[in-house]
């Protein structure tokens, strides 16, 4: 096993710097890193994650056939390589070390470790086998090595349901149902890939609650799955009907407007029925999810998922119109169904964390202990960034407004004197941080061994005409990375 030297960069700073830990390396973790830099000439900063690979849902959560969006890993490398930064990778919060263990090692921890979990739709059946989140799916042919193994059957069905019409739903859809060809020359995982020239999934289905005026997708996606070669594409013309409050949304969304736009443009445009053997989309709108049916002959295994006719009411006063039952039901026949119905954060322990949102309560960043009281209490040198702290929602420039927010936070309290002075309180940071981890042999990896992983992946690819080939086992990145 490799032995890695970490240098002792840090001569040139003061001798009392601010200590800073960012939990989590994704979009959210990278620019809180590289915001606290920026704003304090004496902060060090440490990012942990508890993959040996960074950047978070960059890599593992943007769909191969996006290159643009990962550009971003090139402005993170350069966060990582700042002389008083830096990343360890193979540490996990909760296991190899404890959230109170590093507060007591920083002046300012930032959680920002994402949501790695899947919200549940709490309905009779969810549990059969061939129901996936669309977490995991995602997970899956990207190359997670958490789910590299998941028993993903897409041979004994031709059609899969997706339950929900978000962004991630279009991207799942459409992995299903591009030309494997095209997606040959990404970084889709190669097991992946395998498995999907294999498929027999011919007919994907989008379930929504609500009407296409409010489809969550943004109408990138949207044009980009309506896009697909050869592909047909169907939506009942009486969805899209309209009503006053219809109108009103889309008058104040034009988001809404173009996406609705496209719906519309699809449904008029197509062919009335599929050719023999060619691909489809249905997007099916006011249904959700009843139950999950069990298959006569593969005991065990949804064989079809009941759905739920709704309507639309205005809430409480709000503007915003949500789907009702309306106590009608009917059978939709499927081997396969991927709910991309939304991500959770998980707590830890010694956070405070509201189970009902799945986030942590925190007010600009600042993680909350008690909001009963008055005033509200506050977990002094305790911070949070990303989804853990609004929710999983928005896109990955979403996270560089939230950690400007957070960090003008911390920067106020560092002025206002409420978090423990550098000068009086001295905290053994990195050096701690690294002492500790190694009395209990975790293999900390640094960003020297991802540049091993990347350039091998690099290697990998070229030889397939890919621009990299993942590693998608623990195994096989903790051997390249302590090669």
């Amino acid at each position: 096993m490799a032995v890695f030297q970490f240098s002792r960069r840090f001569s040139s700073l003061s001798s009392n710097p601010l200590r800073v830990c960012v939990v989590g390396s994704g979009p959210a973790g990278f620019y809180t890193a590289e915001k606290m830099l920026k704003a304090h000439q004496r902060a060090q900063v440490d990012i942990i994650d508890r993959l040996p690979t960074p950047f978070g849902l960059v890599r593992s959560g943007v769909a191969p056939d996006h290159p643009e969006t990962k550009i971003v890993v090139n402005q993170f490398s350069r966060v990582a390589q700042n002389d008083r930064c830096s990343f360890f990778g193979n540490v996990s919060l909760g296991s190899s070390i404890s959230l109170s263990e590093l507060r007591e090692l920083y002046h300012v921890v930032v959680l920002s470790y994402g949501a790695e979990s899947d919200r549940a739709l709490v309905v009779p059946g969810e549990d059969l086998a061939g129901i996936h989140s669309a977490r995991e799916f995602v997970w899956w042919y990207n190359g997670h090595p958490d789910c590299k193994d998941l028993a993903l059957d897409l041979k004994s069905t031709d059609t899969a349901v997706i339950l929900g019409q978000g962004n991630v739903a279009l991207d799942v859809a459409r992995i299903l149902l591009r030309p494997t060809m095209e997606l040959a020359t990404t970084d889709i995982a190669s097991h992946a890939l395998s498995a999907l020239e294999e498929s027999s999934i011919r007919k994907v289905y989008l379930i929504g609650r609500r009407g296409p005026v409010q489809a969550a997708c943004t109408a990138k996606e949207l044009r980009e799955v309506l896009g697909i070669k050869d592909l047909y594409i169907h939506i009942q013309e009486a969805d899209l009907l309209k009503t006053p409050a219809d109108e009103e949304e889309l008058k104040n969304s034009r988001i809404q407007r173009r996406v609705y736009e496209l719906l519309s443009k699809a449904a008029n445009s197509g062919c009335s029925h599929p050719r023999s053997g060619q691909r489809e989309l249905h997007f099916i709108f006011f249904r959700k999810p009843d139950r999950f049916l069990d298959s006569d002959d593969r005991s065990g295994h949804v064989t079809s998922v009941r759905l739920e006719k709704t309507m639309l009411k205005e809430s409480d006063g709000s503007g915003k119109q949500i789907a009702v039952g309306t106590g009608q039901f009917e059978d939709l026949e499927c081997g396969m169904v991927l709910k991309s119905i939304g991500y959770k954060s998980v707590p830890v322990d010694g956070l405070p964390f509201d189970h009902r949102k799945g986030v942590v309560p925190n007010i600009r960043g600042r993680v909350v202990t008690d909001t009963s009281g008055d005033p509200t209490q506050l977990e002094e040198g305790l911070y949070v960034a990303g989804w853990l702290k609004r929710g999983p929602t928005g896109i990955i420039a979403t996270n560089l407004y939230c950690a400007e927010e957070t960090v003008a936070t911390i920067s106020e309290d560092l002025e206002l004197g409420v978090l423990a002075s550098t000068s009086s309180l001295p905290k053994p940071g990195r050096e701690g941080l690294l002492q500790l981890l190694d009395s209990r042999n975790v293999r900390v990896l640094p960003f020297s061994a991802w540049e091993k992983i990347n350039a091998e992946e690099k290697r990998l690819g070229s030889l397939r005409s890919k621009p990299r080939e993942k590693l998608t086992t623990w195994d096989e990145l903790l051997k390249v990375a302590t090669q």
